[in-house]
């Protein structure tokens, strides 16, 4: 088995890379416990002045580990360790740089919304299946989306479950730059490389100063989880759930 979550540190960034190829990286508990471990580390850490979060060649994460999200379903209650790692990245204080090739699903495109700058390949491709599945958006997205794009784009993504290409994230405002896929992971770092050279201290201010207060947002993020875990009480969300299962095994 891989290591799942491989972090490492260099140049001033840390980067974790999601490595979990044969389920299509998507997120177990113990994984979202390693990155909120790694974010925590490198907001402490002096060696530390940006993040960098990647996937794989083809795949960036498919979302939550579904057979954990059946778990929750029948322990009517959605896990800590996710809510947790949902905290924890929407009150980072230092850059936070994201390179996506290819799926990005759920949680894959709702953490975006928490990232500085989003460097994605071509063949990329956004989901929020959050209603297809019975549930709600998390990860604060409810909040920050229809900020970011407006309403009724937010709507598509997360009611409508459409799929944004690439250029649609960009036009969008999610998305900073798309390139090649073999250049994807390089393009990121050397972004993320020149953020870790600046002046950290401006860094964090001008970051502060543009986040501005964040309480409503972790007021969000605790809405969001208790109307996530409400709804995976439901029937409706376990059929829903239960077939998407049945259709990917």
């Amino acid at each position: 088995m891989s290591e799942q979550v491989a972090v490492s540190i260099a140049a001033g960034v840390s980067t974790m890379r999601i490595e979990r190829p044969e389920k299509q990286n998507a997120l177990t508990s113990v994984m979202y416990d390693m990155m909120s471990d790694a974010f925590a580390f490198g907001e402490s850490s002096s060696r530390v002045k940006c993040f960098l979060i990647t996937g794989m060649p083809g795949v960036f994460t498919a979302g939550n580990d579904i057979n954990e999200l059946h778990a929750f379903a029948e322990g009517g209650a959605f896990g800590d360790s996710a809510i947790h790692f949902l905290k924890t990245i929407s009150s980072l204080e230092k850059p936070l740089v994201a390179a996506v090739d290819g799926l990005a699903v759920g949680i894959g495109t709702t953490m975006l919304f928490h990232c500085d700058y989003v460097v994605a390949s071509e063949w990329s491709t956004f989901s929020a299946p959050f209603v297809d599945l019975g549930l709600s958006p998390e990860a604060g997205s409810s909040l920050l989306a229809p900020r970011l794009m407006g309403h009724q784009r937010a709507f598509e993504l997360f009611v409508m479950g459409e799929h944004f290409d690439a250029q649609r994230a960009f036009q969008a405002g999610f998305v900073n730059k798309v390139v090649p896929a073999e250049s994807v992971d390089a393009i990121a770092e050397a972004a993320a490389k020149a953020i870790a050279a600046k002046p950290p201290e401006a860094v964090r201010t001008a970051l502060k100063l543009m986040r501005g207060e964040r309480r409503d947002l972790a007021q969000r993020i605790e809405k969001e989880a208790s109307s996530f875990t409400e709804l995976l009480r439901s029937p409706a969300a376990r059929d829903a759930l239960q077939a998407f299962i049945d259709r990917h095994h």
